[in-house]
């Protein structure tokens, strides 16, 4: 790979990191700041349904100005939407900090995009490799984010306002990154291209419909079963608050560090070949976790939920790149990360509501039709094109 696409990972892995810190800390931010405890985790759900309605007009901004101009301009507007975010915590508005929140979603939906941008600047057989060390920038976020939050113990009577300047300031560094490294030529001619295959066209190719239900059926799947998990465990199940920590974290890992191979295992055995093991490792977590509602089972259900989520996510993200040529490339990206991301925060909105009223296997056996879903359209895209469709990338 070359400087570009590492350049590209280290602004993904510093603009990411708000979506963590977010996460963990807009839950007691919003308790802190709103009387009524029902509202305490808008700011959380308002940043995720922020990244699933920005990701079409991203898209769309991006066909219109150039990736780079849309990716700077999303990074300062990442600095100013902290400094808001800080402003709002230390003034107590709560409704400041929800808008400042939603921004976030809508700066994430543009840095979503870089990944494809990086799988653009190499050949095609190594485009899942791309696609699975892009992710790795997410282990990175996962991380870094919540580490923010140690500047509180420099400034404690800020509660966490120093955490989101501290967020401005990775931002402000993203921008500088990009600036230098980003060459306006290359992403302003992928933007600017117009012309293309009309939708009917497009969505002739089996590819393209099992590409986008990959990724989307990955996210929306892991977003439902995870965000559900601390509240089934320690509402329902009597399980600790630690436990339910550690559980988190391993599906964190487990989402993130596969990427290491995923994309060798793309290349070796074929985009097709991956979804389904994907699929199998997410009917794996339903049934692991439908057994038993011990320790043990929960992990080793979010283990296996966050494999499978990225087996789907770095071999549908793959394969949609070749399923549209560059003057289609913003239309059908912009799509896809919209059904994408509102198939996340559907998932994450629902759940709560879900396991409480249907309980844990209700919530297990509502994730049936999905996965149904998809595996119906792998058994389309193999009996179109009978084994060809597991050859591998590099004999493609």
């Amino acid at each position: 790979m070359n400087t570009l696409v590492y350049g590209l990972m280290a602004a993904q892995a510093m603009a990411l990191s708000a979506a963590p810190l977010l996460v963990l800390a807009g839950g007691i931010i919003g308790q802190q700041l709103h009387s009524d405890p029902r509202f305490a985790t808008l700011p959380v759900a308002a940043m995720i349904c922020g990244t699933a309605l920005f990701a079409w007009p991203a898209a769309r901004l991006a066909s219109r100005f150039g990736r780079r101009s849309l990716f700077l301009l999303a990074m300062m507007a990442g600095v100013v939407i902290s400094a808001v975010a800080a402003v709002s915590v230390a003034y107590a508005s709560f409704w400041g900090f929800t808008l400042a929140a939603l921004g976030i979603g809508a700066v994430n939906a543009v840095v979503q995009q870089f990944r494809f941008v990086a799988m653009a600047l190499v050949p095609a057989a190594d485009q899942p490799l791309v696609a699975s060390r892009l992710l790795l920038a997410g282990l990175v976020s996962a991380f870094l984010g919540p580490e923010l939050t140690r500047v509180l113990d420099y400034f404690p009577e800020q509660g966490f306002a120093p955490a989101f300047a501290a967020q401005a300031c990775l931002y402000l560094l993203a921008f500088a990154l990009l600036l230098f490294m980003l060459p306006k030529s290359v992403v302003q001619q992928q933007g600017n291209v117009a012309g293309g295959r009309s939708w009917s066209e497009l969505l002739q190719q089996p590819e393209l419909p099992l590409a986008i239900a990959a990724a989307a059926v990955g996210y929306g799947v892991m977003a439902y079963i995870m965000t559900a998990t601390p509240l089934s465990m320690t509402q329902v199940a009597g399980h600790s608050l630690e436990d339910a920590r550690w559980v988190i974290q391993s599906h964190i890992a487990a989402m993130f560090l596969p990427s290491l191979v995923t994309g060798r295992l793309v290349q070796r055995f074929g985009y097709q070949s991956m979804i389904a093991a994907g699929l199998l490792l997410m009917s794996a977590c339903l049934l692991a976790s439908w057994w038993d509602q011990t320790l043990v089972h929960y992990w080793l259900g979010l283990v296996l939920l966050g494999i499978g989520w990225n087996l789907l996510f770095v071999a549908g993200t793959a394969l949609l790149a070749r399923c549209y040529q560059t003057a289609e490339a913003a239309r059908v990206q912009g799509v896809n990360d919209l059904l994408v991301f509102s198939a996340q925060a559907f998932g994450a909105l629902a759940s709560g509501a879900v396991v409480l009223v249907l309980g844990w296997q209700g919530l297990l056996l509502t994730s049936l039709p999905a996965l149904l879903i998809l595996a119906i359209l792998l058994l389309r895209q193999w009996l179109t094109y009978g084994s060809g469709a597991s050859r591998s990338v590099d004999q493609e």
